[in-house]
């Protein structure tokens, strides 16, 4: 069975034209909502996921109408895969049931895990580059000052108490009792 999913942003726009795509693409049930795509809490999209069951197909008229990030939306069609059901964009022209539009999506998640991989990459350069040698014999002699906090310290360097923090583990037991 194909059920479809329609939802709009705010009150004051019309789910229309996404209801009537959905029906022309035979969406038996159509669930609308008009909800945030950054709000998790979408009760209409619930209800059409308790309505469905194995083998069938939740149909969207945009990806961007079934979660407002990637990584939502792999989260979302991951746990629909887990329960059998399959997704399908109109707009986009992805159909999870096929292995066309498996491949596809497993190809925008690999992208997504990629780019979160980057991402941690460069913040960890950036921790490193945030306190060279030089600082870190600063921030120690600072530290060794009982009149002097770690977020003194912290601020006085350039750095938030967490990087200070991670290059100085020992800076924890220095700071015990002392308010951040």
């Amino acid at each position: 069975m194909l059920v479809g999913y329609a939802r709009v942003s705010t009150q004051d726009q019309s789910p229309a034209l996404q209801k009537d795509a959905l029906t022309a693409a035979g969406c038996e049930k159509v669930f609308e909502e008009k909800a945030s795509g950054a709000q998790r809490d979408r009760p209409q999209l619930m209800a059409a996921l308790d309505y469905m069951r194995k083998d069938d197909t939740l149909v969207v008229w945009k990806l961007d109408r079934l979660a407002r990030s990637l990584k939502q939306l792999i989260e979302t069609v991951e746990m629909l895969e887990e329960r059998g059901i399959g997704m399908k964009s109109l707009t986009e022209t992805i159909d999870t049931t096929t292995s066309g539009g498996k491949l596809v999506f497993h190809i925008f998640g690999a992208l997504a895990e990629f780019e979160r991989g980057i991402i941690r990459e460069r913040t960890s350069a950036g921790l490193s580059a945030a306190l060279a040698a030089a600082d870190l014999a600063q921030a120690k002699a600072l530290l060794a000052d009982p009149d002097i906090t770690v977020k003194q310290v912290a601020a006085r360097m350039g750095v938030s108490i967490s990087t200070l923090y991670k290059h100085l583990p020992a800076a924890r037991s220095i700071t015990k009792g002392e308010p951040q």
